[in-house]
């Protein structure tokens, strides 16, 4: 990992650098690693059919062909792999957007308790800069990229893995993403409900054995002409040796140790190449639902793998059925005239035939289109509705109301819901507090202990934000239903409050709203509509002073004259009787 090479060391460092840590053995951790692998073993077949008929483009199979050779051949419907590419960029779009503030640090609960207003707002300005900094880091990275990757993994197998390491001191970026195949890792469930124990293997040359782990030995297999097995290298191929990446918890921790699989019986138990610790796993492994008594995850390629596998056979023969439609089968009698070797469907063919014989005479297709596009469309639709396409997509009606908008909204929230709260807890909760720590490391900001007490992790993201928006429709409604009940019962609203809720729940940021006990600019000056320095409340009527009454508005009076008689409404004026002569109209 980036964080074990001698020029930015984690806690404990590589082997024989700062305190030991724990002394699991390769050995035992490559056991562990093959009884791993066992468990994973019931899965492969049914990842290869998902990413065989829904991500053609990216192969599980190790023995696949080389990079760039074309995986299609047996694709002939293209509704899965277009639903798994929107149902994956709805994901990133509605979880992670690029370039948006998706998460934020807030004032935990005992923090809120045990300080005063003014200290609240000094750490919740300390905290939003440290957010700043982290999701600053994030936009420089390749995390958009990766992160995508990870969820066409998850759309389509169940499981995706997202390694987290630190980059190299100079790069634009703190932070170096990589999604991993599934074929490349093995979990472990080591009782917390969470894929804590990863297993990584994948073959390295010397060259990246020595870029890695710098101060790591060679294994005998690349010191040697031939390969631990017995077998030699190929003329111009470089040798590789499998090297088996474990990240285990323990006590203190994560365990990380790099090691190389044995080969032969020269290789023994292999050799240790890197030994550390971390605080947060490097492997963020999450999951799109799961069985009990599972440790992979299921995904709805899964689920709809039926279908998806149907509507490309009828597909197949819908098409079969198109080139016999277009070319026709032909048949003849055989009266030793016609020879069809011989003969050429070609403009302008003269076929010869016997006297009284038919001659050539199309065959009649017993394929009918109609039932096929039937049964072919009903398909469509099942496999849309299982990847959410239906609910996730793009809006291709009309412009839709604001009540249609918050129901859309609302629908894609119970849909998504625990599937939402399974990626909060696997996947973005591990990412921002590893991000946190990787840049308290660095200097960039301080400690921030993310435990709900102190300080809480709040999530931004348009689909966390659904929620709260719908707690505000619901306020707005409260207070819209109290207007006609008079001032009594809007004195029970503390405006400010209820403001300063509004704005958290619409995600407005913290700079543009005014904090509690903050005052702000002194109001407009209440003479300036009352010249007269006359007030409605506590106006005693016997009081008035005519003089100061003959620059007013009439409207005005009135309503000066009705708050002093106890009156809501200015007093209306008095009815002229029919007949009576009219004042004149003012020029």
């Amino acid at each position: 990992m980036a964080e074990l090479t001698p020029q930015n060391s984690d806690a404990q460092g590589p082997a024989g650098q700062g305190s030991p840590v724990s002394n699991l053995s390769p050995r035992h951790l490559a056991a562990r690693f093959r009884r791993a692998k066992e468990r994973r073993a019931g899965w492969e077949q049914h990842w290869r059919e998902c990413y065989e008929f829904a991500l053609p483009q990216r192969e599980p199979d190790p023995q696949a062909p080389a990079a760039g050779a074309k995986r299609t051949n047996r694709l002939f419907d293209g509704t899965a792999p277009d639903a798994v590419d929107q149902l994956a960029a709805s994901l990133l779009a509605q979880l992670t957007p690029p370039w948006s503030r998706w998460f934020g640090l807030a004032v935990g609960t005992e923090l809120e308790r045990e300080t005063d207003a003014a200290e609240r707002q000094a750490l919740a300005a300390d905290l939003d800069r440290a957010a700043a900094i982290v999701q600053s880091h994030f936009d420089r990275s390749n995390l958009a990229v990766e992160l995508h990757q990870c969820y066409l993994d998850l759309v389509t197998a169940g499981s995706a893995c997202l390694l987290f390491e630190e980059a190299r001191t100079g790069e634009p970026s703190a932070f170096r993403f990589t999604a991993v195949p599934l074929t490349q890792v093995a979990f472990e469930d080591t009782g917390s409900g969470r894929l804590d124990a990863t297993f990584r293997a994948s073959a390295m040359t010397a060259a990246q054995i020595r870029a890695r782990f710098p101060n790591a030995p060679l294994p005998p297999s690349l010191r040697r002409e031939g390969r631990g097995d017995g077998t030699t290298v190929a003329e111009g191929e470089e040798p590789t040796v499998e090297v088996i990446e474990a990240v285990v918890p323990d006590r203190s921790g994560y365990l990380y140790v790099a090691f190389t699989g044995p080969e032969g019986p020269a290789d023994g138990d292999g050799v240790e190449l890197a030994r550390g610790r971390f605080g947060q796993s490097p492997f963020i492994n999450f999951r799109w639902s799961k069985a009990p008594g599972e440790v992979y995850g299921r995904s709805p390629v899964m689920k709809a793998l039926p279908d998806i596998k149907t509507a490309n056979k009828v597909v197949e023969l819908v098409l079969k059925n198109a080139t016999i439609a277009v070319t026709g089968i032909w048949q003849a009698d055989d009266d030793g005239v016609l020879n069809p070797a011989n003969v050429k469907l070609t403009p302008g063919t003269i076929i010869p035939k016997a006297v009284g014989s038919a001659g050539l005479t199309p065959l009649e297709t017993p394929g009918r289109f109609d039932i096929s596009e039937l049964v072919l469309e009903q398909l469509r639709a099942r496999i849309r509705s299982a990847l959410l396409v239906d609910h996730l997509g793009q809006i291709s009606g009309p412009r839709m109301t604001a009540t249609e908008v918050l129901e859309r909204s609302a629908e894609m929230a119970r849909i998504l819901g625990a599937t939402y709260g399974r990626l909060q807890s696997e996947l973005l909760t591990p990412l921002v507090k590893r991000s946190l720590a990787l840049l308290a490391r660095r200097g960039e900001v301080p400690e921030i202990p993310v435990d709900g007490l102190f300080v809480d992790l709040q999530y931004k993201s348009p689909l966390a934000q659904q929620h709260a928006q719908r707690e505000a429709q619901g306020t707005r409604l409260w207070l819209e239903s109290l207007l006609p009940l008079g001032p009594e019962a809007l004195a029970v609203v503390d405006a400010p409050a209820v403001a300063r809720w509004m704005a958290k729940a619409y995600g407005v940021p913290g700079e543009l709203v005014r904090g509690e006990g903050e005052g702000g600019p002194a109001g407009p000056d209440p003479a300036a509509h009352d010249p007269a320095g006359l007030d409605p409340a506590g106006l005693d009527p016997a009081a008035l002073d005519p003089s100061a009454l003959a620059g007013l508005d009439p409207a005005m009076l009135g309503q000066v004259l009705g708050g002093a008689l106890g009156g809501s409404e200015p007093a209306a004026a008095a009815p002229v009787p029919v007949g009576a002569p009219q004042p004149p109209l003012e020029p």
